[in-house]
């Protein structure tokens, strides 16, 4: 090998350690996790974190909260109801298990918000009660009109569509999604259902780490 050519291979060397170092450092985040193992699991972090609505709503236990008030902890918001047949039980019987495996100090920083699709019949009291079956922990939110819980679900874009209330033993259709706000009151992005327990295990403390 000439010396020329021995140049021109320690600067293609040079140039593309440049390269990887500046590639790894715009993928982890400035240390704050591998966004691709973050992405496999589910969780979509938003460029710009968004502002919520001024909603006030009514917790399990008949008290208002007003929903850009969402402050201190990492929540998930999952819109369902207490009388779904089938996604809402099974997300919330998975985020129960995920809870419970996640390091203390992981599970401290967060919490689970069922924001009811079905104010008619999602009392707090029947929310209350329906979430206990799964977390006493878990927090449930319902309103008096439905356009207030669809501000909310549009602002943090899970939309529903409303369900026919005349009919009987009516069913809402509504996404498995989960927004993620985080403990500045803003939204920070998503988890996409279905929810891999084992990856969200892994990924969420890394999540729960950032500012």
């Amino acid at each position: 090998m000439t010396r020329t050519q021995k140049t021109v291979f320690i600067l293609v060397a040079l140039i593309a350690l440049v390269l990887g170092l500046t590639v790894n450092k715009v993928l982890s985040g400035k240390g704050q996790g591998d966004p691709t193992a973050l992405i496999d699991a589910g969780i979509i972090l938003l460029p710009q974190s968004r502002n919520l609505p001024d909603v006030t709503m009514t917790d399990q236990d008949g008290k208002p909260v007003t929903v850009n008030q969402l402050k201190d902890k990492w929540s998930l918001l999952f819109f369902g109801y207490t009388f779904c047949p089938d996604i809402c039980p099974t997300t919330l019987a998975q985020l129960r298990q995920i809870k419970s495996e996640l390091p203390p100090e992981a599970a401290a920083k967060l919490q689970v918000i069922l924001v009811s699709v079905d104010p008619n019949r999602d009392t707090p009291k029947q929310l209350k009660q329906y979430l206990g079956y799964f977390d006493p922990q878990f927090q449930g939110l319902t309103a008096s009109s439905v356009d207030d819980i669809q501000k909310l679900a549009n602002a943090v874009s899970i939309p529903f569509i409303p369900a026919d209330t005349s009919k009987p033993n009516y069913t809402v259709d509504h996404s498995g999604n989960l927004a993620v706000i985080g403990p500045d009151g803003t939204q920070r992005g998503f988890i996409r259902a279905p929810l891999n327990n084992v990856k969200l295990v892994a990924q969420l403390p890394v999540m729960l780490k950032r500012n």
